[in-house]
């Protein structure tokens, strides 16, 4: 069994989601980022890690993208140009998406109260605004890659959902109704109640 270690607020809710995608038993430890119980499994108390047998493995991306390849489900496979195509998108929705909600994240509470420079966020607003645009213009059917669930959809999803908690301005109604059709979902429903 799986050991999934990172509070549900947190990017540890794509690696509940994708297990419950996935079908896959798990053992959940609700912890903060750094806090003993995150130290114990990562020196640098980042969160999510996932325990699997003897490894453990960090990184929500890096994660869910381990456990599509491990069940095969939720990916193209490897190797083929289907999965470059997926591979690519999951890149830029790290770079245009999780990215900005991070620095904006950073300069409302992370960084110490002096080196936060609220203005900024202002900016990143923008940049979501602009990439989200172009999201909902790639958007063609029920997700991201095609017909069915893929890795980067749990991860717009929740970086939509971040978004929102940000009070990040409202996606186009493509993509709001996109981001609520994957928030329906009995897997999402039961990796936010863990």
């Amino acid at each position: 069994m799986y050991k999934v270690i990172g509070a549900t607020k947190s990017r540890a809710l794509r690696v509940l989601w994708m297990l419950e995608e996935l079908g896959q038993p798990y053992e959940h430890i609700n912890a903060g980022a750094r806090s003993p119980e995150a130290l114990a499994y990562n020196p640098l108390g980042k969160i999510p890690a996932l325990v699997d047998g003897d490894a453990v493995l960090t990184d929500s991306v890096a994660i869910m993208t381990y456990l599509a390849d491990k069940h095969g489900r939720l990916t193209a496979p490897a190797g083929s140009v289907a999965r470059a195509h997926q591979d690519a998108l999951t890149f830029w929705l790290i770079d245009e998406f999780d990215a900005i909600l991070w620095a904006a994240a950073k300069h409302s509470f992370a960084l110490p109260e002096e080196r936060r420079v609220p203005a900024v966020k202002d900016a990143l607003k923008f940049e979501f605004e602009r990439s989200a645009a172009i999201l909902s213009d790639r958007l063609d059917g029920p997700f991201l890659m095609g017909d069915e669930i893929t890795v980067p959809d749990i991860l717009a999803c929740h970086c939509l959902n971040w978004a929102i908690g940000a009070r990040f301005p409202r996606t186009d109604d493509k993509l709001f109704h996109y981001g609520k059709a994957l928030r329906d979902r009995p897997a999402f429903q039961a990796a936010s109640a863990a």
